[in-house]
């Protein structure tokens, strides 16, 4: 089939390898425009952009596709099906239409629970122990198409959303391949969303990285996991006379002794709170390398009482 791919992130980049190495010819590929970035504030390219030339598929940057003319240059492309992972832009309704069969979108969660940009964080963030990977016919709504192929993936109780996504991209992959194959039988059948159950994955906010220790320990620890490693769930602690932002990339629950204040620091790199406690396994300390425990409190000196 001839196929528009149309990603962004490194989330994206094996299912565009998946489609070409099916044998599928794929005819241009739509990502985000370079944005400036580094201390030098060079131009970046997309993962999928560095992808796609690799490949040596013509690549398409528009800052949106709701003029006329980009429009144009889309149905130009007489693709038999347009195919969406991560892309970043609302695709409004001529796009959608464009391709001979539509497009194809694949989704990280098990909809209609977690809609939206960070369904991967989102659900470890809530504590999820299930989510999958979706492939969905398009339409106008958020995510709100009717579903066609689905994989489940278990979330292990100390699973960070870093390695969630590592493992969800390529059964995602696998999983578009085998809907692409579907759908060159004529057997791809889509079912409607349940209309009850839905959630909204919101893209995260700064403000919710700083950790709260007056929660409890499942809370703050599901915190940490859903946002390692970016942005990195910190707090601050006066090292040396002077306050410093530690990343927690990596915890475990763990107990405090009853009574215990919420903040308290405990043996192990380990902090009481509201109810239980979290040990510290993985953190970066502002400025340096991510490390384990041990060599944090080697390098820290004398801790306080207590966090920030």
């Amino acid at each position: 089939m001839k196929i528009i791919f149309m990603g962004t992130p490194e989330f994206a980049v094996p299912t565009l390898t998946e489609i070409i190495s099916s044998g599928h010819e794929v005819v241009a590929v739509y990502t985000r425009a370079p944005k400036p970035a580094g201390r030098g504030q060079a131009e970046r390219r997309s993962p999928v952009h560095e992808a796609a030339d690799g490949f040596g598929i013509p690549v398409f940057t528009p800052r949106s596709l709701r003029g006329a003319e980009e429009q144009d240059v889309f149905a130009s492309h007489d693709a038999d099906l347009g195919i969406v992972v991560a892309y970043g832009l609302i695709l409004p309704k001529p796009i959608l239409e464009a391709p001979h069969l539509g497009c194809l979108n694949l989704h990280g969660s098990l909809l209609p629970r977690w809609r939206g940009a960070a369904p991967i964080q989102r659900a470890v963030m809530a504590g999820d122990t299930v989510t999958g990977v979706m492939v969905m016919q398009m339409d106008e709504g958020l995510d709100t198409g009717p579903v066609g192929l689905v994989d489940q993936i278990p979330i292990g109780p100390d699973m960070t959303a870093g390695e969630l996504h590592d493992k969800m991209m390529l059964v995602g992959a696998d999983l578009m391949g085998r809907a692409l194959s579907a759908v060159e039988r004529d057997s791809l059948d889509f079912t409607p969303q349940a209309e009850t159950g839905v959630t909204y994955a919101d893209k995260i906010d700064k403000a919710e990285a700083r950790i709260d220790f007056t929660r409890s320990a499942a809370e703050v620890h599901n915190l940490i996991r859903g946002l390692s490693p970016f942005p990195g769930a910190w707090f601050e602690l006066d090292l040396k006379g002077s306050a410093t932002r530690v990343k927690v990339l990596r915890s475990t629950l763990a107990e405090a002794p009853a009574g215990t204040a919420p903040g308290t620091i405990l043996p192990d790199l380990t902090i009481a709170c509201g109810s239980g406690a979290v040990r510290l396994v993985t953190v970066q300390r502002q400025g340096k390398s991510a490390m384990d425990a041990q060599t944090f409190l080697r390098g820290a000196g004398e801790l306080p009482e207590r966090v920030s």
